[in-house]
């Protein structure tokens, strides 16, 4: 998984860089897949990489949570904004929690398994904790077939400081499974203003690839194209 310092010496300025607000449709719409492709609809989840818990906030009010995150940082950005839900701190690559759920959510954390063995271990996660007849939804940013450069930038003010990013994504090396995200944060207290560079690696597979895996580790699955061009999979375990 990435060692990004935004999710690790900067995720207390994650509600800056990334606020709540700017998840509500996109969770509306994870919440509608739950609710259409099984019967009964889920009552529990998990996600796994829940991050700073913003898509959480707005699902909790469905389902009752595990949210589950790697970063210590992100984890405490999380259960402020989420105190009622529980929180643990694990790789979706290797966590076991000896449950099941009817439910398991990945969102764009999913990005930075950056191998075809990572990839299938998170699928296998994902199998091992959902009970019979429950759905996998795992959210990618993109695959390869839908990957495009881009550029981006953001950012909001605080209280009593301001943080402002500009993000530039590529793909170095169109032959590997990974592709560069870097960001220049600038952050603001007081007068004071300060610049960080940030590099993340991120995954890029084909699109059958993810199918074949999910197959592979006893998903039925179909993708599901949001507003967005985005392919979403919905796995579910027979």
């Amino acid at each position: 998984m990435t060692s990004a310092k935004l999710y690790s010496a900067f995720a207390h300025w994650w509600p800056l860089f990334s606020p709540k607000e700017d998840y509500a449709e996109e969770a509306g719409s994870f919440h509608e897949i739950f609710q259409t492709a099984v019967t009964p609809p889920p009552k529990t989840m998990v996600e796994f990489g829940s991050g700073g818990g913003s898509n959480a906030y707005y699902l909790k009010s469905h389902y009752r949570m595990t949210l589950v995150e790697p970063s210590a940082g992100m984890l405490a950005v999380s259960q402020a904004l989420n105190p009622d839900c529980e929180h643990l701190t694990g790789d979706m690559r290797s966590v076991r929690l000896e449950r099941v759920f009817d439910a398991v959510f990945i969102h764009d954390a999913i990005m930075y398994l950056t191998t075809k063995d990572d990839l299938r271990r998170a699928f296998e996660t994902a199998f091992v904790h959902l009970k019979a007849g429950g759905i996998a939804l795992i959210a990618p940013d993109f695959v390869r077939e839908t990957f495009r450069p881009s550029t981006d930038h953001g950012g909001e003010d605080g209280d009593g400081r301001s943080m402002r990013w500009l993000e530039w994504t590529f793909d170095p090396n169109p032959t590997d499974t990974v592709i560069s995200a870097h960001y220049v944060l600038m952050f603001k207290e007081g007068d004071r203003v300060r610049m960080e560079h940030d590099a993340h690696s991120c995954g890029v597979f084909d699109r059958d690839i993810w199918l074949r895996l999910l197959q592979d580790c006893g998903f039925q699955t179909r993708i599901v194209v949001d507003i967005h061009n985005r392919d979403l999979f919905v796995a579910l375990k027979p």
